[in-house]
């Protein structure tokens, strides 16, 4: 068998990337609206992050977490500081499904509970653990039986959560926005009630921010946005513009009985380095607000162009610079249209929807080329 059998390949390879445009090996231009599921956080190859990586990896690779390392423990209080409330206390490791299984653990050894509640549309990551609070069935099957004790309740049913989440209940996991499941933003009296009941119960309240962390949504955290603070918060994908990072921040209560739980690279050097280059950067030049604003623009702009054009767009909804546009022919045709007769990427979120994630540092100008292109494509 030959490597790579995981992925199904595009017919596009890409050679290099700067700022909000990939390359191909031919030199053509892609306009990057997907960011690599909103990875690449401040733009591709941005100076900062790079000349952090590599003067890091001039000086140490890699020591394990046990060993301090300025670089590591500067990572650490940055967080501790940047965390929403009080979830100050800090666990690196290497992806975002890592962070969701370490915050399960975390919760269930913190109340001596089992039960999960989780969401109808969630998707929380691909291990055994993070899967089984994942909703869809086509990520699940092949893998069954995952591990027992969650409920599934529908996204936005404040009064489902309540009747859900009881003494038996170890965690509630709830992305204040759902990515995977379509772009759904959560409604701020649809948190402070999470928070309500969570608190009622004796359970922690995991805001999973892997998607929507590190100013996405206009905020640092989307979960600032409405002034609901979790217990438990777990961040990854545009944390360390682009290198595998995770985090998983937690409370008091929760880490004063968190139980055993390791990994062997948690917090490498290089990749602590490339988080404070990005997070001194989102914090610095203020990121988080042009999200807001040109997110806002590109949805305006769009919500014109459809119906300007009468295009077969049934909504445009989102947050910042996390925009679905669920369309009423296949998404999957849409997007292969753009990136091939319009030189622009961005990603699916089910079958009718158009995800835009495209990096926090876009301007005007990237919103209308990519309005441009979706009326050619969709017109």
């Amino acid at each position: 068998m030959s490597g790579g059998f995981v992925f199904s390949e595009k017919p596009i390879q890409i050679e290099s990337g700067e700022g909000a445009y990939l390359y191909g090996e031919d030199g053509t231009e892609y306009l990057d609206f997907g960011a690599s599921y909103a990875v690449a956080s401040l733009g591709h190859s941005h100076p900062t992050v790079t000349e952090a990586v590599q003067e890091q990896a001039a000086k140490l690779t890699y020591v394990q977490a046990s060993y301090p390392v300025d670089v590591r423990t500067e990572l650490y209080e940055k967080l501790a500081t940047l965390a929403p409330g009080d979830a100050d206390n800090v666990w690196l490791c290497n992806s975002g499904t890592e962070a969701n299984e370490a915050a399960m653990k975390f919760a269930r050894s913190a109340t001596g509970r089992s039960k999960i509640v989780a969401t109808k549309r969630g998707f929380h990551g691909r291990t055994l653990g993070a899967l089984a609070m994942t909703w869809k069935d086509k990520y699940k099957k092949p893998f069954e039986p995952l591990a027992g004790g969650v409920e599934f309740v529908p996204y936005g049913d404040g009064d489902a959560l309540a009747e859900a989440v009881d003494e038996e209940t170890a965690a509630l996991f709830l992305e204040p926005v759902q990515g995977e499941g379509g772009i759904y933003p959560a409604s701020a009296e649809y948190l402070r009630q999470a928070r309500e009941v969570t608190e009622e119960a004796g359970a922690a309240l995991v805001f999973d921010e892997i998607q929507t962390g590190v100013g996405r949504t206009g905020d640092l955290w989307a979960c600032e946005g409405v002034g609901v603070a979790p217990d438990i918060l777990t961040s990854a994908k545009g944390i360390a513009n682009g290198l595998p990072l995770g985090a998983t921040l937690v409370k008091d209560w929760i880490a004063e009985d968190s139980g055993d739980h390791g990994s062997t690279f948690s917090g490498g050097p290089v990749v602590c380095a490339a988080a404070n280059a990005t997070l001194d950067t989102v914090v610095d030049e203020d990121v988080p607000g042009n999200a807001a604003a040109v997110g806002e623009y590109l949805r305006s702009e769009l919500e014109a162009a459809s119906e300007e054009h009468d295009l077969p767009v049934r909504e445009v909804r989102g947050v910042g610079l996390m925009i679905g546009i669920q369309v009423k022919r296949g998404a999957n045709r849409v997007l292969k249209n753009l990136a091939l007769s319009e030189q622009i990427l961005a990603l699916p979120a089910g079958r009718t929807v158009v995800r835009l994630l495209p990096p926090l540092v876009i301007d005007e100008s990237h919103a209308d080329q990519f309005v441009d292109s979706f009326v050619e494509v969709l017109g």
